[in-house]
Order: C-alpha cells, then sequence, then structure tokens
C-alpha cells in the first residue's frame, strides 16, 4: 500500500500470548475479535512506514529481523520475513535509508536494525541516523522492563553510534513528527507522518505503536499486560485517537495482522477505529 510517497510495509508476522495482548478484557469478549490457536497465541503483524522526505528516506520500525534461534522462531511462530525483504519488493536497499525513527526499542520493533555478518553483528541500515526519546534508550540499556528478554543488546549496542536522541514533542525530519505517548514503556512515541508538500490534501498519518496496536485496541479498556504504565497507557491511547479524530489523522497500525491503516470514527460516545 502507497499513499503520497508513505508506503505501509509488513515485515513479519509472529503471535504473542491473546490474555498479554488484550489485558484485562477477558477472552470470552477478546475471543470475538480474533482467533487464539493451541497455544493461545494470536496472530499479528510486524509492520514499518517508508516515508519518502527532503530528508532521504525514513523508516519507522525496523521489526524483529532475522536474528533467531529455532526455538525463539517456535516460542513466538516467527515468519521468515524482515523489513530488508519488504523494502526488496518496492526496489529499496537498506543502504538507501538515511533515518530509522523507533516507537520504542522492544525486540519486535527494534531487533531488525541489526544483522550477523561472519560472526559479528552489523547495522542493517549502515548509512542511517537512528532516532529514539533519550528515555526510552536509557531504560532499554538498563533492562528496565518487566519481560527480560525484549531489550536485547544485540540490536542496541552495534547501532550506538548513530543514534539520536530525542527528549519529548519534536520534528526532527522532514515530514515526521514525535509525539510522546508514555505507558506501554517510560519512553514510547507514536509518530505523525505529515502530508508532502506537493500534495497538502492527504492527511497526516499517525503510527501509533504499540500505544493501540490493532484496530481492537482502540477499545479504552484493550490495554497489553505488557504495558509498564498502564494508566498512563490509556491516557495516551485516549489522546492520539481523540486528536486524530478531530484533527483528520489516519491511524497505522502496527500489529494488526489484517488492517494496516483505520480510520478514527466515533462509536458510542468514545472514538473506534474503521478499516481504511
Amino acid at each position: 500500500m502507497t499513499s503520497s510517497r508513505i508506503h505501509f510495509l509488513t515485515t513479519g508476522a509472529f503471535r504473542l500470548d491473546g490474555g498479554g495482548m488484550f489485558g484485562l478484557i477477558p477472552k470470552t469478549m477478546w475471543s470475538r475479535w480474533t482467533e487464539a490457536d493451541a497455544d493461545n497465541r494470536i496472530a499479528l503483524a510486524t509492520r514499518s512506514l517508508l516515508v519518502e522526505s527532503r530528508d532521504g528516506l525514513v523508516l519507522v520500525e525496523a521489526g524483529c529481523g532475522d536474528k533467531w534461534t529455532a526455538k525463539e522462531r517456535a516460542m513466538y511462530a516467527l515468519a521468515p520475513r524482515t523489513a530488508v525483504d519488504a523494502l526488496a519488493e518496492i526496489g529499496i536497499d537498506p543502504r538507501d535509508i538515511a533515518h530509522v525513527v523507533l516507537t520504542h526499542l522492544h525486540f519486535d520493533h527494534a531487533a531488525g536494525l541489526t544483522r550477523e555478518d561472519a560472526g559479528a553483528l552489523v547495522p542493517v541500515f549502515p548509512n542511517a541516523r537512528v532516532h529514539v526519546q533519550r528515555q526510552e534508550w536509557i531504560d532499554a540499556l538498563a533492562n528496565k522492563s518487566t519481560m527480560t528478554r525484549t531489550y536485547l543488546r544485540t540490536h542496541l549496542d552495534p547501532v550506538a553510534g548513530s543514534v539520536e536522541l530525542h527528549d519529548g514533542m519534536a520534528t526532527p525530519l522532514d515530514r515526521v513528527a514525535l509525539v510522546p505517548t508514555p505507558g506501554h514503556t517510560w519512553g514510547h512515541q507514536s509518530v505523525l507522518v505529515l502530508p508532502d508538500g506537493s500534495d497538502a490534501s492527504t492527511p497526516p498519518v499517525l503510527f501509533a505503536g504499540d500505544v493501540c496496536p490493532t484496530i481492537h485496541h482502540a477499545h479504552p479498556a484493550a490495554s497489553l499486560g505488557y504495558d509498564m504504565l498502564a494508566y498512563e497507557a490509556m491516557l495516551s491511547k485516549r489522546m492520539i485517537l481523540g486528536r486524530a479524530l478531530h484533527e483528520g489523522w489516519l491511524v497505522a497500525l502496527d500489529h494488526d495482522p489484517e488492517h494496516a491503516l483505520a480510520r478514527p470514527t466515533e462509536v458510542d460516545g468514545r472514538v473506534g477505529l474503521v478499516p481504511r
């Protein structure tokens, strides 16, 4: 899918526990939205945006990458697909990427920053600057998470010299604005892609990250069991979906297996999402 020099890329697929993905919502409710396998895991995608900007090609999210053992692949039902594969399908070489912007540094968003080469770990995007919130970088290095295997030094250390740290709201690149959305992690950010100057009629696209990973997570009670700050995550979701509704944004969904893009709408006095 392409829109106004934004390419919507599916970079992989995996599975996580349905209860973990929907938190307080009971299975009797979330099982009406999505089907679980015998291990209670639900199907998820990993998605990225490729933005053509005056600052070069900007990749939002790097996905899971390919540094996984057979045991790890089985645990998460990881598909053998990466951001590099998705980029190749539209004729883009990883060396062409000038910037990578990450919502946060969990493995399903950032492990694709690096790969193994002759026994060494090297950057997948060797010419790219990596943009993340300062708080997120500090917490990732300290492994500040209840999930002990999600901040992996294998995708942090090899890119440390290319990282640009941001403190709060910022517009570091042409067309790309950073919107702090704490809750899933302390330093989580969403990424607002602004219209290209030649097509101002195209709406902004908000890459929400894990503040609203699937279309079903627009429900106010649908939080992740993996959220570090559940109440703040709910407030962040309410804020970005409210802005999306009132400011005419579209919402890109990082983990929805069926829908890459959604439109906000008012449902029973709250903001919901419908497929775009």
